[in-house]
């Protein structure tokens, strides 16, 4: 299984560098455990701290409404309104542009020797070993990924006592959940048709059926499920919660964004997705990555600049006094 393959080595150069020491211990980039078993602190930098408190598994569930409320709130919020506004532009956009997109990509898929068909293979019961190289990419955003690399989380938090990395490992469980609730609901309200069903009418730009009913979307899922991608949805937030979680891992973002592009490309080239089908995926997911990465984190800034910041204010203030005008300072401690 290539995919399952590079989840582990994913994941043990990601624990192998981790370590749990005492505060006498200075290590910048380690695991530090404080006299409070309750909670666990992280130097991140010689100016970043982060705090975990001791991870509950009920936390999984306890904290979904909150983060989707966190998440649509953020959604409108003036601090990312602006990106969600370009999100929808590019959207608009890039429609237009989709088939000829699709007929580049496939173009491309086949030179490389990739064939439109996801495979799979047995695993026990499971049907989740990929067969090919597409097949892997496209498995990226397959749930099944985020739950491996969650359990490989998890066992070494539990078995390292480290509650970044369990803390991490339900995390991601709640991105999961996340992703599906709000790629779903947009999901049934577009009713956007994916590429190969188009083709297959031999048409060339997709139908849109507004709110299809429930009956129909179940019975025939493909024909209203394209926008936006679920698999992108789910793979942003779960990288988005892993790189706000362990920033010391320089390599994250690189690699994470690059298994994203890959994967983002086969779905083109496999025509299961349309190109713009993809920026309101990538927006949702990152907000939903932030919102349950904020939840778990409190971050302390230990730099200088930090610690001298003004602990006074100054007024001005004007009255008068037997009859004179006077003019003074009010300095607020």
């Amino acid at each position: 299984m290539k995919i399952t393959i590079f989840a582990s080595l994913f994941l043990s150069s990601f624990f192998m560098a981790q370590t749990n020491d005492s505060l006498a211990v200075e290590t910048p980039l380690d695991s530090i455990q404080t006299q409070n078993t309750k909670i666990q602190e992280v130097k991140i930098s010689e100016n970043e701290t982060f705090i975990y408190q001791k991870p509950k598994f009920w936390d999984i569930v306890n904290k979904i409404p909150k983060n989707i409320a966190g998440t649509a709130t953020d959604i409108v919020s003036k601090k990312y309104y602006p990106y969600g506004l370009a999100a929808l532009g590019s959207t608009v956009a890039l429609i237009p542009a989709d088939p000829w997109v699709i007929r580049e990509s496939r173009n491309l898929g086949e030179t490389l020797g990739m064939n439109e068909a996801h495979t799979y293979r047995k695993l026990g019961f499971l049907k989740i070993i990929p067969a090919d190289v597409n097949s892997a990419l496209y498995f990226i955003g397959n749930g099944t990924t985020v739950i491996l690399i969650s359990g490989g989380l998890a066992t070494y938090g539990l078995f390292k006592n480290d509650y970044r990395a369990i803390s991490t490992s339900m995390q991601l469980i709640e991105s999961l959940a996340l992703s599906g609730v709000f790629a779903q609901s947009i999901k049934r309200i577009t009713g956007r048709e994916s590429p190969f069903i188009t083709a297959d009418r031999n048409g060339w730009h997709s139908h849109w059926t507004f709110a299809p009913s429930f009956v129909a979307y179940q019975g025939d899922t493909s024909r209203y499920d394209a926008m936006p991608s679920g698999h992108l949805t789910t793979a942003m937030a779960a990288l988005t919660v892993l790189t706000e979680n362990y920033p010391d891992k320089k390599w994250l973002k690189p690699v994470g964004y690059t298994l994203l592009g890959l994967m983002s490309f086969e779905m083109l080239q496999s025509k299961v997705h349309w190109v713009s089908d993809y920026p309101i995926a990538i927006f949702l997911g990152y907000l939903i990555g932030k919102n349950i990465a904020k939840a778990r984190i409190t971050k302390v800034n230990n730099s200088p600049m930090a610690e001298n910041k003004k602990k006074y204010d100054l007024q001005l203030s004007a009255g008068s006094l037997y009859g004179y005008q006077t003019i003074g300072v009010n300095i607020k401690f």
